[in-house]
């Protein structure tokens, strides 16, 4: 059930084992959150070895070692030239298809999954049957019941709503018995009490360095771009730092942004020493538009305490050390994530302990399997998440009908 990543692959799978298999998907096209992912271009995949892989996946990684051993990124990469996708690597490792159009590569599963027979029922799964023995008997769509002797449920998280993964897959497998853990959005952009974000929305700096912090302490620091929003941040970075952050309300957490990494302290200093004699009569608010946006200036001023209309030449020592400190560490202090509708990942989801790692099958319901986003499983970004739904979506396809 479900044909997203996991869902198609798993289909593929099973039907190249000459197994008949059903789709229950809602959309009438197939892969609609693959057809969006990676701003349309769909990362899919990260060009490293599966020790890496399982570095980036922050829950449960050593359930996912059987399915990405059997499965791994250069294998991914392989099997998608050999549908006519060619990939190409770009910095991180991240891999997409040379005519960056995320749609090519969906196209090439739905296309592979027609040649191989998968029929598809377009309508909502709303249950599973179960028998008198408590295995799997069949699955109740809107359209009606189907028998069947298995089924995989990869109906994704609760992100994206609009794409299908409105959490429907929690209730089915609850229901069934399985625990699932609570879920929450990660790589999801991050809401800030700080009201200069506002002021700031539209911003995009590149080529800065952001830190998360911790209870005060640095936890990751990466170099990127991001993005400032009326409700505080978002962009690559700012969802990259929301995955490591796992104890909201136990624990204060804040951004700091470097604007200027590539300069140290005293380099950077000399930078604004130059600046300022060189506008020594403008004020403040007009003398560093060399140095940043003249959107941030405002605020850069206001939170190093230099009054906008001071003149440059005015500025006293322990001013100009204070602006070089706000370039260096611009403080976002964070009030919590956005809902988890907004979020490219869920996190949470079915218990990975009641899931076989060797099979993705359930240890409470015979016939039953799991793959992707409905694991309680989750990387960060850099095409791991993908990464993990092929594969799961290959071993679920590897094992139905195998008992």
């Amino acid at each position: 059930m479900g044909g997203g990543a996991a869902g198609m692959m798993a289909a593929i799978t099973a039907a190249e084992r000459g197994m008949k298999v059903l789709v229950v998907e809602p959309n009438r096209q197939m892969g609609r959150k693959v057809r969006i992912s990676g701003k349309g271009r769909c990362n899919v995949t990260n060009d490293c070895d599966v020790k890496s892989v399982l570095a980036n996946v922050p829950t449960n990684p050593k359930f996912l070692y059987s399915a990405l051993t059997a499965f791994p990124p250069e294998r991914v990469m392989a099997y998608f030239e050999s549908l006519g996708v060619p990939l190409k690597t770009e910095r991180g490792g991240r891999v997409f298809p040379v005519s960056d159009n995320a749609h090519d590569v969906a196209d090439a599963l739905v296309e592979r999954m027609r040649a191989l027979g998968v029929e598809h029922i377009h309508g909502r799964a709303v249950e599973i049957v179960t028998g008198p023995d408590g295995a799997i008997a069949g699955v109740r769509t809107e359209r009606g019941t189907v028998g069947c002797g298995w089924a995989v449920l990869c109906t994704g998280g609760a992100s994206y709503p609009a794409t299908g993964s409105t959490g429907d897959g929690y209730a089915m497998a609850a229901a069934l018995g399985h625990r699932i853990v609570p879920p929450r959005g990660s790589l999801v952009p991050l809401e800030s009490s700080a009201g200069y974000c506002g002021m700031l929305a539209g911003l995009a700096p590149r080529n800065i360095e952001l830190s998360l912090l911790e209870d005060g302490k640095t936890i990751w620091r990466q170099r990127g771009e991001m993005l400032f929003a009326h409700f505080g941040v978002t962009g690559p970075l700012v969802l990259s730092a929301s995955a490591h952050i796992r104890a909201w309300g136990e624990r204060r957490y804040a951004l700091s942004i470097d604007f200027k990494p590539a300069l140290d302290e005293e380099k950077l200093d000399s930078r604004v020493r130059r600046d300022l004699e060189k506008y020594a009569n403008r004020d403040m608010a007009n003398a560093l538009t060399e140095l940043a946006p003249r959107s941030l200036i405002p605020v850069l001023l206001q939170l190093a305490g230099i009054p906008p209309e001071e003149k440059a030449h005015d500025l006293t020592r322990e001013m100009r050390l204070a602006l070089v400190r706000v370039l260096k560490a611009f403080p976002v202090p964070l009030s919590g994530p956005r809902p988890v509708k907004e979020a490219i990942v869920t996190a949470g989801g079915v218990d990975v302990k009641e899931v076989d790692p060797r099979t993705m099958g359930s240890k409470l319901v015979p016939g039953l399997y799991f793959a992707g986003e409905i694991l309680d499983v989750d990387g960060y970004t850099g095409g791991f998440n993908l990464q993990i739904a092929w594969a799961t979506g290959r071993m679920a396809g590897m094992a139905v009908g195998g008992e």
